[in-house]
């Protein structure tokens, strides 16, 4: 068993400077599916890193002996980039330092780029009409000349998973029980995800309105069927973005355990041959991404929780305090900070101190809150 890992350069905006952008595949070439996973686009989430560290020997052994009925492509650190951004001992991993933009968001509107010249080529063959798409986003990739390394890594990554009928991103959030976000149409497979990875939520929502790396793809075969109702048109591929927990949860153990709940992922959806696998007990069913609320504060102070993850709340219910650190009642007042929905308490802030507009919990409810729906659906 071997691990033979391709290197891909990108060159430097300052002179002299490369960085290494390393991936493996797996698999037949010839295989009909694709699996496309990566972890460490927010290059400050090392959770995912480590669990894709524990998923390339098993890939490798199952290729070994013969059990792989899919390519398989992974990258375990998809931004290099952004692992040396380092300022007075923190690391900036989340933000491209030069722009100021989320490494997660602002990704090409696939759409705008080839709606037009794929149109013709659609037809009745629901295959066919993948295989269209697919060969006009690799066209396009083709034509482009990148003006920065952010833009070439971008376009590296796009074009390693352009082809794959399942796109798994591996994040994590500051403190944070599983959770899943992906399309409404993949709803379904996820949820047997979520069962793997220890009963995670999944919140769905078609547009989350950050154009992030796991919507790209769908939301360009969802407006390709909407513009040509008269051509079948699937959704793909199967896409999501994996929050395994949070940024301290970076363990061996953890990540052995949630490496094998993808390996039973696969194994389940037919991608991996094995003896029939013992199923997780079922998550809870997926909820609407509009119907989780992100707690704000409206003023700095400190945050006294009086809630853990996992604990259910009602609309109403005090979460927290914020001890003013300013004005007449420095140090003195606490304000309550309360819950705007029922639901579960699925994240909270690591750095306690919040200045005025921070996310301090996600509370996970059922109802679609106004304000949230067709709006931003991000944290940031």
């Amino acid at each position: 068993m071997t691990l033979s890992p391709i290197s891909l350069a990108i060159s430097g905006d300052a002179p002299g400077s490369w960085t290494e952008l390393t991936l493996f595949r797996f698999g037949p070439p010839d295989a009909r599916r694709k699996v496309y996973l990566q972890a460490g686009m927010h290059a400050d989430e090392q959770p995912g890193m480590l669990i894709l560290h524990h998923l390339l020997p098993l890939l490798a052994q199952a290729e070994a002996e013969g059990r792989l009925s899919a390519r398989f492509s992974v990258v375990p650190m998809a931004n290099p980039l952004g692992m040396a951004h380092v300022l007075h001992r923190t690391h900036m991993g989340r933000y491209d330092l030069g722009t100021g933009v989320n490494h997660n968001r602002r990704w090409p509107d696939l759409f705008a780029m080839i709606g037009e010249t794929v149109a013709p080529l659609l037809g009745a063959d629901p295959k066919a009409n993948i295989a269209a798409i697919r060969n006009a986003i690799a066209e396009w990739l083709d034509t482009q000349s990148p003006a920065s390394a952010g833009q070439q890594m971008r376009l590296a990554l796009l074009r390693e998973a352009h082809d794959a009928d399942y796109v798994l991103d591996l994040h994590c959030d500051d403190e944070a029980l599983p959770h899943i976000f992906t399309a409404p149409e993949c709803a379904a497979p996820m949820h047997k995800l979520a069962g793997w990875m220890g009963g995670a939520y999944t919140l769905t929502a078609a547009d989350s309105g950050g154009f992030s790396f796991d919507e790209m793809l769908p939301q360009l075969f969802r407006l390709l069927a909407k513009a040509h109702p008269d051509k079948p048109i699937p959704i793909q591929p199967v896409a999501a973005t994996l929050e395994y927990r949070g940024r301290a949860d970076t363990f061996d153990a953890l990540a052995q355990k949630d490496a094998e709940g993808l390996i039973g992922f696969f194994v389940g959806e037919g991608l991996i041959a094995a003896d029939p696998v013992t199923l997780p007990e079922p998550a809870p069913a997926p909820l609407p991404l509009d119907a989780t609320e992100i707690v704000r504060v409206d003023a700095p102070g400190l945050v006294a929780y009086r809630v853990g993850l996992g604990d259910r709340v009602k609309k109403g219910d005090i979460i927290a305090d914020l001890v003013a650190l300013s004005g007449p009642e420095a140090f003195i007042a606490r304000t309550p900070i309360r819950a705007g929905t029922d639901g579960i308490i699925i994240s909270r802030l690591t750095q306690k101190y919040a200045r005025r507009g921070t996310s301090i919990a996600k509370i996970v409810g059922e109802t679609p809150l106004p304000g949230r729906v067709g709006g931003y659906l991000l944290e940031d």
